[in-house]
């Protein structure tokens, strides 16, 4: 599988990138933190709620908040925050062929 087929279904954006905020992740993704992009104490803050580098989290909805599912908890940033996050997706294993 080529890279751009792997990135095709996962963004929200028309864009193939490895590495892109929260805000390009279309609802439902799991995806990699990679980087915080923020002021040192506000990252610290984020590392606080979970959103720490190679955590992986689900990101359940994003319309007016991002709600994101970390460590079995379920958080709402705002936009502002989401861009702030830059993560990456992260690969499904294959489903396994049904027997017969």
């Amino acid at each position: 599988m080529n890279a751009d087929a792997r990135f095709e279904s996962g963004w929200a954006q028309p864009q193939r990138c490895e590495i892109c905020p929260l805000t390009a992740v279309r609802a439902g993704m799991a995806v990699r933190i990679r980087r915080l992009c923020a002021a040192p104490e506000l990252q610290d803050r984020l590392r606080e709620l979970g959103f720490c580098e190679d955590q992986i989290i689900r990101l359940l909805a994003n319309q007016t908040n991002f709600i994101c599912q970390i460590c079995n908890a379920r958080l709402a940033i705002s936009e502002q925050l989401a861009k702030l996050i830059w993560v990456e997706p992260v690969l499904q294993p294959a489903a396994a062929p049904k027997s017969a």
